[in-house]
């Protein structure tokens, strides 16, 4: 058998750009390099770990000129945790290659025309700013200094989050800087309980083990939701959930789940109400001034912005590009918990709001309730299936489309369809601007792209949310 051909090491290589995976990107002739964990400008020798056909991905072993782009990570678990990857970079410059990541993906992947880009809508707060984590048990912790040999094997386990490319490693997180500091309180302390009481850490590779998830929730009005998830009935449980009750008597609902099921989607299973209410809410300011801020009862398995500031900003600038006159039919695909639909309803005709998870629905039909709105209309189920010629005819055709579809965009068969009913506009909101840059390339066809506003739901990491208005050439 052959040896092994040795992977090549390139030396003083400059950083040229911040890619929308969260790794920089240099280049070797014509050969891109991937790096994660250093910024542009940096002047770095990069050791190849993997070699693809048309790249490379590498990782730096040296530093030779640190880039004026760069600030000091706050965070300890910072370059092995697989969150915040642009933490060492000025806040800033990450605005910046955010913005770039969006007129980028246009360009190369959509290909038509559009405006300026608006200039990014910057987060009041980079640190602190999310509303939900999901945290998982596991008794094969990965370890950042070496084993002593007196270690006990409990000192395996631990409670935080999956060390990327790893699916049975997590990593223990001792601070994390992106949820409320009761978030990181909460954690320990279950952690501690658990260790204390011996109780049993997941073993994904053998699917057994007590312990799974612990999932935290918080509103901007102060209210808190725990949820623990079990693999299984054990009297351990109720010890466990009653420490929690007992030690942070400020937690609004707490919960517990039994997941016995070789995967972590807890979806369709009973989640089962221990203390407190069943549900947090949360508030959002109105569209417009002179009227009350919206209210949103969280439940355990609703979907809300996990950024509630920034959410507003998001929800204020769709409203804005449809531009409501009072007299529209809207419709609002993807929508979810029906934010949006209830965002927007007191200044349209009418909203139909169409989502695949019946669940999602209910939840939109009871902030709908909440809020005293009776001009909106959900449907759970295939958009696709949903949105035909004889639903069109019923709920009547619509003058504005606002779509919110996960991160791999829409169906090319739902473009086509919305192509086909023709509103004078669409407001599409992307949590992914490259697969957003393919759907408006097909919508291209018969509409023209009129705004474009990105707005920063995630500091230190690399993502972006994108609205863009697009008009039909023929209005």
């Amino acid at each position: 058998m052959g040896r092994r051909k040795e992977l090549p090491v390139f030396s003083k290589l400059e950083i040229l750009d911040a890619g929308s995976e969260g790794k920089a990107i240099a280049r070797v002739n014509d050969r891109v390099i991937f790096i994660p964990f250093v910024v542009p400008g940096d002047i770095v020798d990069v050791k190849v770990v993997r070699k693809k056909r048309s790249f490379f991905e590498g990782r730096a072993i040296h530093i030779h000129h640190y880039s004026d782009k760069r600030t000091e990570a706050v965070c300890d678990h910072y370059g092995t945790c697989g969150g915040c990857k642009w933490q060492n970079m000025d806040y800033k410059h990450q605005l910046f290659y955010k913005q770039k990541q969006v007129r980028d993906n246009f360009e190369r992947i959509g290909k038509f025309d559009f405006p300026e880009i608006l200039p990014i809508l910057s987060s009041d707060e980079q640190f602190y700013y999310r509303n939900k984590l999901e945290y998982t048990f596991s008794n094969r912790k990965w370890l950042t200094e070496p084993p002593s040999r007196e270690a006990p094997e409990e000192n395996m386990n631990g409670l935080g989050f999956h060390l990327p490319g790893m699916f049975d490693r997590i990593l223990d997180i001792q601070k994390c800087y992106l949820q409320n500091d009761l978030s990181n309180d909460i954690r320990l302390a279950v952690r501690d309980f658990a260790l204390e009481n011996k109780m049993s850490f997941y073993d994904v590779r053998k699917w057994e083990g007590l312990l799974r998830n612990l999932i935290i929730r918080n509103t901007s009005t102060g209210e808190w939701m725990v949820i623990v998830v079990f693999h299984n009935e054990d009297e351990q449980n109720e010890s466990l959930l009653n420490f929690i009750m007992l030690r942070f008597p400020e937690l609004t609902s707490l919960m517990y789940v039994i997941n016995g099921k070789k995967n972590d989607d807890i979806s369709d299973l009973d989640v089962v109400l221990y203390s407190g209410q069943a549900f947090i809410t949360e508030e959002l300011p109105a569209f417009r001034e002179g009227r009350p801020p919206l209210q949103f009862r969280i439940g355990p398995l609703s979907f809300f912005q996990t950024n509630t500031a920034q959410a507003s900003d998001l929800y204020r600038t769709a409203a804005g590009f449809a531009g409501f006159t009072g007299d529209e039919t809207v419709y609002d695909l993807y929508s979810g918990t029906g934010t949006i639909a209830c965002y927007i309803a007191p200044y349209v005709k009418k909203v139909v709001g169409l989502e695949y998870i019946p669940s999602a629905i209910e939840d939109a039909k009871r902030n709908a309730g909440l809020n005293n709105i009776t001009n909106t209309e959900f449907f759970a189920g295939d958009i696709l299936k949903i949105m035909d010629d004889s639903f069109i005819e019923k709920m009547g055709r619509p003058d504005i489309v606002i779509t919110d579809p996960p991160r791999a965009g829409m169906h090319e068969k739902v473009v086509r369809q919305i192509l086909k009913i023709a509103p004078e506009k669409i407001v599409y909101v992307s949590c992914n601007p490259a697969t957003q840059a393919r759907d408006i390339a097909i919508l291209s066809e018969h509409y023209r792209v009129e705004k474009i506003q990105p707005v920063d739901m995630f500091p230190q990491t690399q993502h972006v949310e994108n609205v863009a208005l697009l008009v039909s050439s023929e209005w």
